[in-house]
């Protein structure tokens, strides 16, 4: 589902390996790739190649081998740019996996390295006419039925606290402003996974000054956070507040509409807590106003809200990684808990010590989150 800048998620898959049996004068031919099997991608700074670029529909798993320089992304897109899966961060000579439910039609597999532009692109086609999941297995259709109802309820909240946040910046009131930027942020950190999956609204909204590319103008919340804390003032910020409100109103749009899958829900609490590791705990996020702690709840929360859905599902599935998931979600809420002042934060500026713990509670819940997808995808 579902921004803040550079990102996200990485998933259990499985690797394939082809046997090849001889003999003497009864030779059995080669297995040969049946559509089915996990898609190879070496990526590099230059290069995204795949095994193959014909699967068939359903589940399909893209192990992402970096041999780059550069860290790198990799996408699968359907029309207009939409996200259906992606993994973040993978460093040069790392190794990730993408599991993704695709149904029959046109793609593109893109690899971006140094997470910039728009990538390496090539085609994809998904062909066959396999069943969609939540057309199997109730528990997952409740699943994307419980966790739409959450989305809307978070889209409906983040309009209009935007539309509130935009009327204290057109009048003036930097207090005012500075009062709701975080609280208005919260409601997009949430659904982050399901607004990124809208193109480029994502940067629009989103970008950091550094994500911006040349000749792109900066936009978005973090262009007014600037003016705010910087120079604390809301002159000229107008136009952009106007920008923001016009971009939050087309995701939340799409975001009421858009339909997902049980395996975009696994893979959306994972990148979720990416966002968290990526950009959270470093302070990067909100460098002027240091709310990054709320932004850090709040993708924990969107990431809780995922796994909760699909917990029916996860229960019948894998009880021991419930309980697993229950545990770390409690010990990261509680490492917030220690920042917290009234119905807010500090503001973020911790010791180097502070973020290594922050790191390593996120790490012990990205864990067994990363495993979700897996178990999700298994029949």
């Amino acid at each position: 589902m579902f921004t803040s800048a550079a990102r996200r998620a990485t998933v259990i898959g499985a690797v394939l390996g082809l046997a090849t049996l001889t003999g003497c004068a009864d030779e059995t031919p080669a297995a040969t790739d049946d559509g089915t099997g996990p898609v190879a991608v070496k990526a590099s700074d230059s290069e995204c190649d795949l095994s193959r670029r014909d699967v068939k529909s359903g589940t399909s798993t893209f192990t992402v081998t970096n041999g780059g320089s550069k860290v790198t992304e990799f996408y699968v897109y359907a029309e207009g740019d939409r996200v259906m899966g992606e993994v973040e961060n993978i460093g040069p000579g790392l190794k990730r996996d993408l599991i993704v439910e695709l149904p029959t039609g046109k793609y593109q597999a893109v690899c971006k390295p140094g997470m910039v532009g728009n990538g390496i692109r090539g085609d994809l086609t998904v062909t066959g006419d396999a069943p969609a999941q939540v057309d199997e297995d109730t528990l997952l259709k409740q699943a994307t039925q419980s966790y739409q109802r959450y989305v809307n309820s978070q889209a409906i909240a983040l309009e209009q606290k935007t539309t509130e946040f935009v009327a204290a910046v057109k009048a003036g009131d930097v207090a005012k402003a500075k009062e709701l930027f975080p609280v208005s942020r919260t409601y997009w950190e949430r659904i982050e996974p399901v607004a990124e999956s809208f193109g480029d609204l994502d940067p629009k909204i989103d970008a950091r000054i550094n994500d911006v590319e040349p000749g792109t103008e900066w936009t978005g919340y973090h262009r007014i956070e600037q003016a705010l804390w910087v120079s604390n003032t809301t002159k000229g910020m107008e136009k952009y507040a106007d920008l923001l409100l016009t971009d939050v109103k087309t995701v939340v749009a799409k975001a009421k509409v858009v339909q997902l899958n049980p395996l975009q829900l696994a893979n959306g609490a994972k990148e979720l807590l990416d966002e968290v590791s990526t950009g959270k705990i470093t302070g990067e996020e909100d460098r002027y106003s240091h709310t990054d702690l709320w932004d850090f709840e709040a993708n924990v929360e969107g990431s809780q809200a995922a796994i909760q859905a699909l917990r029916p599902a996860l229960q019948k599935r894998d009880a021991a990684l419930v309980v697993t998931l229950d545990t770390n979600f409690k010990a990261v809420f509680a490492a917030l808990d220690k920042y917290r002042v009234g119905d807010g934060f500090k503001p973020y500026v911790v010791s180097e010590a502070e973020k290594k713990q922050l790191g390593q509670v996120v790490d012990g819940l990205a864990e067994p989150v990363s495993k979700v997808a897996g178990v999700i995808a298994t029949k």
